[in-house]
């Protein structure tokens, strides 16, 4: 990616750097001044407002400035897992049979979608998510190539169309650079940074868009549950399932989420954090909690549910998979059945949200398992060697992060 060419060109008053490493640019233009008028606390106040020409991402960018601007008056050391309104949106869009091209930076804020948009009418849309970290005097990706992959598989199971990689990844970069104020402090958080794809033409017949949006936005955020690294309760879900074979389990799309919310919201209303899915032939065989991936500890053995369809190919699961391998454990990927839960060492949930999440308890049919009251020491050591790479604290052997200084 480092030499790689901006291949999703932005409009007039709007930078795109083709380089790994580069500067972070904001700019100003009369129409966002109306939208730096809202009452919003989040909103920017340029200090300056100098004006960028436009360029073409074949072109070589000259030396910027940087905009000298406030910092977020927010409190660090408490941010949970939700919405603070940012600075700037990216949006790109697509005629259908077409490619997405003339990307620009937006002042974040509302959309505007035909009520018979895709997205609406037949949940034509997907998303996906990562982290920014800051380190020192530069901003930290984890591979974010790995998200663009995903996107594009997801793509073509709903029959959308997608951005290239290097667009996906040049549009994750320009976002993070255009809001590099609410990065958290290093050891503070992380700015997580959601894209999105969306069926966005209008159509009434069942058929694919006529057009496509992809748009991302970002929020600093701190852990997803409020356990933090704590162990979380679940409880194990016999009735309701998440994905069917031959579904859409396998791919981030939007209604996959949806599916969740009933059974999730009567676990948190008896006190437990998640809800774990059981496949919906043999009923008895993991899959995956609500957002994240499950790992169940024996010994030296780390074993996890296959990817055969109805489970999503997380990211931070396949990263976790080849650092416990490099730390000497066996990984198995197979049909992992919920009476293992009965013998396990330790169990753990993964994904970008959560990163590691220690469980300390499953509850099935009324039976409560218990894994002990502390973080298990497999959980704490992958947790610590993960987040130490994300966060530039350790060597990057793995070729995993990519620094935007």
């Amino acid at each position: 990616m480092e030499g790689s060419a901006a291949v999703a060109c932005l409009r007039p008053n709007y930078l795109l750097s083709s380089s790994r490493h580069y500067s972070p640019f904001l700019h100003s233009s009369a129409s966002s001044s109306s939208h730096r008028k809202r009452s919003s606390p989040f909103f920017l106040k340029f200090q300056n407002k100098p004006h960028f020409p436009s360029i073409n991402a074949c072109q070589t960018a000259s030396p910027i400035r940087e905009v000298a601007v406030e910092v977020p008056d927010l409190d660090w050391d408490n941010l949970g897992f939700g919405i603070i309104p940012t600075d700037y949106m990216y949006v790109m869009k697509c005629p259908q049979g077409g490619s997405f091209s003339n990307g620009e930076l937006k002042r974040f804020g509302n959309i505007e979608l035909s009520p018979s948009a895709g997205v609406l009418n037949y949940g034509q849309g997907l998303f996906e998510g990562l982290k920014a970290y800051r380190k020192d005097g530069s901003i930290l990706l984890f591979r974010p190539e790995e998200n663009a992959l995903r996107m594009r598989m997801g793509a073509e199971r709903m029959c959308m169309q997608s951005p290239t990689v290097d667009q996906f990844v040049e549009a994750v970069k320009a976002t993070v650079l255009a809001n590099k104020r609410w990065v958290p402090p290093a050891g503070k958080g992380s700015l997580y940074i959601r894209p999105l794809l969306m069926g966005s033409g209008a159509v009434l017949g069942l058929a694919p868009a006529p057009e496509y949006t992809f748009l991302i936005y970002v929020s600093p955020v701190g852990n997803y549950f409020k356990e933090g690294i704590a162990p979380i309760n679940l409880v194990i879900e016999h009735e309701l399932h998440r994905a069917t074979p031959g579904g859409t389990g396998g791919v981030k799309t939007i209604g996959n989420y949806a599916a969740v919310l009933k059974a999730q919201s009567a676990a948190k209303a008896k006190g437990y954090s998640d809800v774990l899915y059981l496949d919906c032939v043999h009923k008895k065989y993991l899959e995956e909690v609500s957002s994240c991936n499950i790992f169940v500890v024996k010994g030296n053995v780390i074993s996890t549910p296959a990817i055969k369809g109805t489970i999503l190919p997380g990211i931070t699961r396949k990263s976790i998979i080849d650092v416990a391998r490099s730390l000497g454990f066996q990984v198995e990927e197979r049909f992992v059945a919920v009476d293992e839960l009965l013998e396990a060492d330790e169990v753990f949930c993964t994904g970008t949200a959560v990163v590691i999440s220690p469980v300390g308890s499953v509850t099935y049919l009324g039976k409560r398992i218990s894994y002990g009251d502390g973080v298990g020491v497999v959980s704490q050591q992958l947790y610590s060697v993960l987040t130490r790479l994300q966060m530039g604290l350790i060597e990057d052997k793995m070729n995993w992060t990519v620094s935007l200084s």
